[in-house]
């Protein structure tokens, strides 16, 4: 780009206000698929080709490495190298580290990539014994408390306000949370809350280092800022100390971490807290065709929210979204694996395709209806690509054969190398083997790439390194299986959007109005990652030969063609069975007073004659279903539930139904597999 005229050219009307808008306060609502990256791009660039700031004067900040680098990638093409494109917590560290020896002494902290060690100990001082299920969930927790800024001595009180359904009891959070604390300041640690947390004070506390950094950051530019929590907010606002020069971007619609205590409220009150700002919405969508787009704009409008934006498809017509019931699970499944397979006849790649679902625990299904099918998966939201262990390997094999590279062609000496751990001419049959082979293929693919733009062997290794730093994996050939959560941020040309049945999407916790509408923007998230296949399907049952009960999400009502199956006014959080009758004991026939015995049906001195492996087998099916839905176990099922259910072995529906805490709902949810596991105990 040759000219600022250059770098405004090819954007629409909306792109090239945000451009134009290069001093600040500014906020950008963009709708998903409107182009909001290049937006701010080369509103940085125009800012800096103009003379209006200077590159070093500018940091962005995003959420994750990848968009940071990709706001790197894009700025350099622009012709603006030297600005600063990071997450909060790359910026944070930076300065910490750099003003840490000067306003502190001695070594900065360590960092620690999880809290599950820390919290291990602190059970370990505490005599407990958590699984590390358990031990996932309190770290959850406390991320949450930390980012809200609340101190373990507040976290009861804070719990309880905000009705937290904490893994343990509330008193027992805290409890962890000052022993984590305590053990973390002992060891000289730091995690990624108190990286900010620790920023933040130094320059509120130390004006000279304050100044230093206002000095050199002038303008700041942050995107999804829908997904701002308030230790967040409190960063950025120390680093702009009182100055308004920020331009903001966000999708109001897209708003679905409001469970980690990110909050909405910044960016759509940004223009009360800036009353001069410009407020740009961009509307035009260029990724989705207009069946896909109407389909979104349908989903979000029922939802009523007065900050929705309503997007304007850009692209030609395409086919119309399809909706489809099935018996089953697994009929789903196969269902969508052949609906892929006709797809891929038609010439659409596999990594054009996703599956996304609402919990990790439904992807297991997904996964061998695609290996039977002999179609290529990859499952996105475990492994990263870069720390895969065969990709690791190839790694350091290409960094040592760099070392001594002698000129031979890039692709053919690449092929040689990963040939040696386990790519071959072509691919296994599906399974584990499918995954590693398709992860040394796409090393070899890129390596063609960069030989293709007259790259050498040392220049591959270093595009490695970048993207390795960046968490920019190559495409990886296969049809991606991913959580709407986890597939925000990216698109595909294909997409079917599963298991949407009530009390799946919405999730059968989520009980406020507040967490349903967020449940409601996950759907239109799903949607929106379409180009211009969407398919969207859910199973009446969960086995084969079980009870058609189950119904189509709410959020699909008057969008199917079909009749709405009739629904209750509101949503009902939890089911009280109403109980005519004092309840006696089975077995010395004593009237119940304690709800746990009420719930057991016996006094708790009473003996019980149970099988004990059937408990076991429960809590572990307990322990897989809440680790999938990420959710504490006691959501699923009480353990006074699960004792109940392993003495009274039920074997029919209206059996479990006369177990106390056990409704319609959770009937409709478990109730099968709860069956199940009570009638192999009878086989």
């Amino acid at each position: 780009m040759n000219s600022v005229q250059d770098v405004l050219s090819g954007l629409d009307p909306e792109q090239r206000a945000v451009a134009e808008a290069v001093r600040g306060p500014v906020c950008v609502l963009a709708g998903a698929g409107t182009g909001k990256t290049r937006a701010i791009t080369h509103r940085i660039a125009h800012a800096v080709r103009s003379g209006a700031v200077e590159p070093q004067s500018v940091l962005a900040v995003t959420f994750t490495t990848r968009a940071a680098g990709e706001l790197r990638q894009r700025l350099r093409a622009l012709g603006a190298p030297g600005v600063q494109a990071r997450t909060f917590h790359a910026a944070a560290l930076r300065q910490l580290t750099y003003f840490w020896p000067r306003v502190i002494g001695g070594e900065a902290p360590s960092v620690i990539e999880s809290k599950i060690p820390v919290l291990a100990e602190a059970c370990r001082l505490l005599r407990r014994t958590p699984d590390r299920s358990e031990l996932r969930d309190v770290a959850a927790e406390l991320e949450w408390a930390k980012v809200c800024q609340i101190g373990w001595e507040d976290y009861t009180a804070a719990a309880a306000k905000h009705n937290r359904t904490p893994p343990v009891s509330a008193e027992e959070v805290a409890r962890l949370y000052e022993a984590y604390e305590r053990i973390r300041r002992e060891r000289h640690l730091v995690d990624f809350e108190t990286i900010l947390e620790l920023t933040a004070a130094v320059m509120t506390e130390h004006q000279e280092v304050a100044a230093q950094i206002r000095q050199q950051y002038r303008y700041f530019v942050v995107d999804e800022y829908q997904d701002v929590n308030p230790l967040q907010k409190l960063l950025l606002d120390t680093w702009l100390g009182g100055r308004d020069d920020i331009c903001v971007v966000g999708d109001p619609n897209q708003t679905i971490y409001s469970f980690t205590g990110a909050s909405p409220r910044y960016l759509t009150g940004f223009a009360v807290e800036h009353p001069n700002a410009a407020v740009i919405k961009l509307v035009r969508d260029y990724r989705s065709t207009p069946q896909v787009v109407d389909l979104a704009n349908l989903v979000i409008a029922k939802g009523g929210s007065p900050h929705r934006l309503s997007l304007v498809a850009q692209r030609p017509d395409g086919p119309r979204p399809v909706f489809a019931d099935y018996d089953d699970e697994p009929a789903e499944a196969a269902g969508v694996a052949r609906a892929i397979r006709k797809l891929m006849d038609k010439g659409v790649p596999t990594r054009e395709i996703a599956v996304l679902f609402r919990t990790n625990s439904q992807s297991e299904s997904y996964e061998e209806a695609l290996a039977k099918a002999d179609i290529p998966y990859v499952v996105r939201g475990g492994e990263r690509f870069f720390e895969r262990p065969e990709v690791r390997q190839a790694v350091v094999l290409l960094r040592g054969a760099a070392r001594s590279w002698s000129g031979e062609p890039l692709a053919s000496e690449v092929h040689h190398i990963l040939a040696g751990v386990g790519l071959t001419p072509a691919p296994p049959g599906g399974g584990k083997a499918r995954e590693k082979w398709e992860s040394l293929r796409a090393l070899a693919d890129l390596a063609e790439d960069v030989a293709a733009e007259g790259g050498d062997l040392p220049g591959f290794v270093a595009e490695l390194e970048r993207r390795a730093s960046e968490q920019h994996a190559p495409p990886v050939e296969g049809v991606t299986l991913a959580s709407l959560h986890a597939a925000k941020g990216l698109e595909w040309d294909a997409v079917f959007l599963v298991g949407l049945t009530d009390g799946m999407l919405p999730i059968i916790y989520a009980e406020t109005p507040e967490q349903i509408e967020e449940e409601r923007r996950l759907l239109y998230v799903g949607i929106t990652r379409a180009r211009e296949h969407l398919t969207l399907s859910w199973a009446l049952s969960r086995a084969p030969g079980g009870r058609r009960s189950r119904r189509p999400s709410r959020f699909l009502d008057g969008l199917t063609g079909r009749a709405a199956a009739p629904r209750a006014a509101a949503p009902q959080p939890r089911e009280r069975r109403q109980v005519a009758a004092p309840v006696s004991c089975r077995v010395c026939a004593k009237t119940l007073v304690a709800a746990a015995e009420q719930k057991l049906g016996r006094c708790a001195a009473c003996p019980a004659d149970y099988d004990e492996a059937l408990l076991e087998r429960l809590k572990a099916w307990r322990t897989a279903m809440a680790k999938e839905a990420k959710v504490p176990p006691y959501v699923v099922f009480t353990d006074v539930t699960l004792q109940a259910i392993a003495e009274r072995a039920p074997t029919s529906e209206q059996e479990l139904l006369s177990i106390a805490g056990i409704g319609r709902v959770k009937l409709d949810r478990y109730g099968e597999a709860v069956l199940d596991l009570c009638r192999s105990t009878h086989s």
